[in-house]
């Protein structure tokens, strides 16, 4: 049986920033795993629900309802990027 075991010193900002990401990969992969399985039907149905209401959608109006989805699908996962990202 294979066994690992990932230490860090919290006192030391690297090692703690390399925690947090750590502590946070299953939750990106399972954002990640989302957006590549199902994030580009949901905008399509989103943009295709607000077509058929008859709003005239511009290309912008797309890449905001994309960035919207992302923020929540981010926030759904519990992944706050500044606080992994510095």
């Amino acid at each position: 049986m294979a066994k690992a075991i990932l230490e860090f010193n919290l006192d030391d900002p690297d090692d703690a920033m390399a925690y947090k990401r750590a502590n946070k990969a299953l939750d990106m992969a399972s954002a990640l795993f989302e957006i590549q399985n199902n994030f580009r039907k949901k905008c399509m149905r989103e943009l295709e629900a607000k077509e058929e209401f008859g709003l005239k959608l511009e290309a912008y109006d797309g890449v905001q309802l994309v960035l919207e989805n992302l923020h929540t699908l981010l926030q759904e996962h519990n992944i706050d990027t500044d606080e992994i990202i510095h």
